[in-house]
This record gives structure tokens, C-alpha cells and sequence, in this order.
């Protein structure tokens, strides 16, 4: 099973994708960057630029589920706003490619890979590196945040399609 991690924003969208065979494997690091739009670009562009690269992302790597985090914020209301917008075009271009699809909540991302609902950010990348059997700590933090989206629905089983057992 191919999962596509994606941690919303506007700016830079963060995508993360891991592979696991099947429930007793471990999970593999595929791939995982950002999707960058320029503030400077006017607001509709900049939709346009995620809906287009995240689009080839799909084709490209073909996951089989693409699991998003669900953000709760409100500190700035403008922004949660385009938050939200671009939620909705990653969540028409999953519907398009036909791609199941899981929200997880940043609760349950700290607990599935720190067992601790308050980590912090730190430890919880520190896990997506040792998970992934990786060298450093992914950088930008948004792709980092991803892999821990994509690691945090390999362990959910009951949010998972399931797998195809040898």
C-alpha cells in the first residue's frame, strides 16, 4: 500500500509518501518535498499551482490512499480561511483521482508516533526519522509533517483499506 501524507497550507504544502507491503512490515520512505506558491501570485494561482503539482504527484507515485491532516485552528481567521481552500482542492484532486481518503488529527499523529498526545514538534520528527530509518530529520518541517501523516494512517488499520495479503 502507497500513502500520500499531505500537510495543508498555502505557501508550501507539505507531501510525504511511504509504501508498506502489508500489516507486519515495516513502513519504506518513497518520496517527500513541498509544494511552493509565491505570495507575491494572486490567491486563485496559487490554488491552481497545488491542484496541478499535487495532481502529478498522484500520477507519478499512484498511492492508494492519500491521508490528510486535519487542521484545527483559529488563532488567525484569514488564514484558516485559505487553509481551507486549498484543503479543498487537495481533497477534489484526491476525488478525482479516486483515492480513498483519511483525516487525522494532530492528536492522533503525537500519540501514534510518540504514544505522547502532547509531544512536541521535535520529537515527533525525530520519530518520522527513526521510523523511516533516515539520516537526518526531513526538512522543510511541512514535508516532515507529511511523512508523519503518511506514518501515523500506516498504523491505523481500521482508518486503512485493506491490505492484500500475500
Amino acid at each position: 500500500m502507497i500513502i500520500l501524507g499531505i500537510d495543508p497550507g498555502i505557501a508550501k504544502v507539505g507531501y510525504g509518501i511511504v509504501e508498506k507491503e502489508n500489516r507486519q512490515s515495516e513502513p519504506c520512505l518513497v518520496v517527500y518535498g513541498c509544494i511552493k506558491t509565491k505570495s507575491s501570485e494572486v490567491f486563485s494561482k496559487r490554488l491552481l499551482k497545488i491542484y496541478q503539482d499535487l495532481k502529478k504527484i498522484i500520477k507519478r507515485y499512484k498511492p492508494d490512499l492519500l491521508a490528510i491532516e486535519n487542521i484545527y485552528f483559529a488563532k488567525n481567521t484569514k488564514t484558516a480561511i485559505n487553509v481551507a481552500k486549498a484543503i479543498g482542492i487537495i481533497l477534489l484532486a484526491a476525488e478525482e483521482a479516486k483515492l480513498p481518503l483519511v483525516e487525522i488529527s494532530p492528536l492522533q499523529i503525537k500519540q501514534s508516533l510518540t504514544t505522547f498526545g502532547r509531544a512536541d514538534k521535535k520529537q515527533v520528527q525525530e520519530m518520522v526519522k527513526i521510523f523511516l530509518k533516515m539520516k537526518e530529520i526531513p526538512k522543510p518541517d511541512d514535508a516532515a509533517d507529511a511523512l508523519a501523516i503518511a506514518l501515523t494512517a500506516t498504523q491505523y488499520k481500521n482508518l486503512l483499506t485493506p491490505f492484500a495479503e500475500p
